[in-house]
């Protein structure tokens, strides 16, 4: 599944501490917002859990948007960067 995710984090250290979380994940396409790509439901709800535990739930913001195959090829952007693409991989 493809998961566009952003957030708004208040405090310095939480940030770096999600932006190390959600690499592991994906790939930054904006400062807070990134794209994740090849992740089955059992690594995405890890790495909801993971954040979770780190964020102050009165004060921080994270979303989660899933994208499928139909939406990733409608997505339009100006400016620098690529067009979102699901990998496609098969173990051998």
């Amino acid at each position: 599944m493809f998961y566009l995710v952003c957030f708004d984090i208040v405090e310095d250290r939480k940030r770096t501490r999600v932006v190390k979380i959600i690499k592991q994940y994906g790939h930054r396409v904006q400062k807070s917002v990134f794209e994740c790509s090849r992740m089955t439901e059992e690594q995405f709800l890890k790495m909801i859990r993971r954040l979770e535990n780190i964020i102050d739930h009165t004060r921080d913001s994270v979303r989660y948007y899933p994208l499928c195959k139909g939406c990733l090829n409608k997505v339009e952007f100006s400016g620098i960067g690529e067009v979102p693409r699901e990998i496609l991989f098969a173990v051998i």
